[in-house]
């Protein structure tokens, strides 16, 4: 055996390098933290399920409340056409014009709910025929979407091109990349429109409002306004019931994937190419809860189109943001 005097050089093959680049970057005392505290707040509170004792409540509540509306009602009426027949008919067509008002609401909703069901049904036939790359079901979901978009001027052009060219296409992927270039590309561009709009709006309201919880109410009643807009281009017009169903169900899937978690370098070179954001806490919360509503409003273009992205068609986050807040906060591309 023999004796080794001397340090023992031990070779590690996947050690990391270590120097000066491989350090972390030194935080800046003096430039305040944006968190997007406004949009993560509103979409842990949107997509946060009730439990199953407070959905008892509210509908033994709603139940108790109709029934005590409804009692009221009655006996106001049937006392108002023993005292007077004139004002008591008057009051039982107005209780009946209102009978008749919640029925259309109640129609109405149910229509918007068919609708949206109508998108994620054509959705779903479009991931089968291309996972099984079956033709004959590509043309079936295209012809559906023609139809579904018979009534839209602006796809007149589209329409005539794709009933032209579709029977040269004899392939699945090739034939809904068609679909989507000749009807799907102008929807695309004005659901684009409504993100940056909506990202601008939050941005603004969250920089300049000081006011607690205000930036928190604007982000939820923009973010509500965006995903029906959405869905209203995309054909699933919404009622009030059905819009607020399809952002729980948005906002769920941000939440439950860590999207709307701010850290990643997409947020931070947004929010750091602001001068003013590193000045201002304010402008900085601004620029971040205005990129986290740009996630939302991709992730809501994800859930209501009719078919998957194609190849390099799912928009750019951060070229969305980049659109909208230009100019707004001393941005510049």
């Amino acid at each position: 055996m023999v004796d080794r005097k001397g340090p023992v050089l031990i070779e590690l093959e996947d050690a990391p390098e270590i120097g000066p680049g491989a350090a972390p970057p030194v935080p800046d005392a003096g430039v305040p933290f944006a968190s997007g505290q406004a949009m993560q707040t509103m979409a842990t509170l949107a997509a946060r399920r009730p439990s199953r004792l407070g959905r008892f409540f509210w509908a033994a509540a709603l139940t108790l409340l109709g029934f005590v509306l409804s009692i009221a009602a009655w006996n106001f009426v049937t006392g108002l056409l023993a005292a007077n027949p004139i004002l008591g008919w008057t009051a039982t067509v107005l209780v009946g014009l209102v009978l008749l008002a919640l029925v259309l609401i109640a129609l109405k909703e149910a229509a918007a709910f068919s609708r949206l069901g109508r998108l994620d049904d054509l959705r779903r036939e479009a991931d089968a025929a291309l996972s099984a790359g079956d033709l004959g079901a590509a043309r079936r979901v295209s012809d559906r979407l023609t139809t579904l978009y018979r009534d839209r001027p602006e796809l007149r052009l589209g329409r005539e091109t794709l009933a032209r060219r579709r029977d040269d296409v004899f392939d699945a992927g090739n034939l809904f990349a068609l679909t989507e270039a000749e009807l799907l590309a102008p929807l695309d561009a004005a659901a684009r429109r409504e993100v940056e709009a909506a990202a601008r709006q939050v941005a603004t309201v969250t920089a300049l409002v000081p006011i607690a919880l205000a930036d928190v109410i604007a982000a939820l009643t923009a973010n509500l306004r965006m995903i029906r807009r959405i869905a209203e281009i995309y054909g699933g017009r919404s009622g009030t019931l059905g819009a607020w169903r399809l952002t729980r169900a948005v906002l769920t899937h941000l939440v439950a994937t860590g999207a709307v978690a701010v850290g990643d370098d997409l947020i931070g070179s947004v929010a750091g190419g602001s001068v003013l954001s590193k000045v201002s806490r304010r402008f900085g919360e601004g620029v971040v809860n205005g990129a986290l509503t740009a996630r939302v409003g991709v992730a809501a273009m994800e859930v209501c189109r009719p078919l998957p992205f194609g190849d390099n068609r799912r928009p750019s986050v951060t070229s969305l943001v980049r659109r909208a807040l230009t100019g707004l906060f001393g941005q510049k591309d």
